[in-house]
């Protein structure tokens, strides 16, 4: 890289630098999402609230129901998968 193209690239350096943190931040919420123990803790916190009656049955259940499919969906097994 020479001197010309380098001074031209410096302006979009932190532009660069916030595109790959971005990258790099969505990667691994995606990891956090496809963690078993993760999903396995928010569906015992929906059980928690469904049985102090803060959510009903039903609602417990979509939940269930979601997570699970955000479960597979990140693990690209599930409907909705690419692949």
């Amino acid at each position: 890289m020479n001197l010309f193209t380098f001074l031209f690239r410096l302006p979009l350096l932190p532009v660069r630098s916030f595109v790959q943190l971005a990258t790099l931040i969505a990667e691994e919420a995606e990891r956090e999402m496809a963690n078993p123990v993760t999903i396995r803790r928010e569906l015992e916190q929906a059980e928690r609230a469904r049985a102090s009656g803060e959510i009903s049955d039903e609602q417990a259940g979509e939940f269930e129901h979601a997570a699970f499919a955000e479960f597979a969906r990140a693990r690209g097994t599930g409907p909705g998968s690419e692949g």
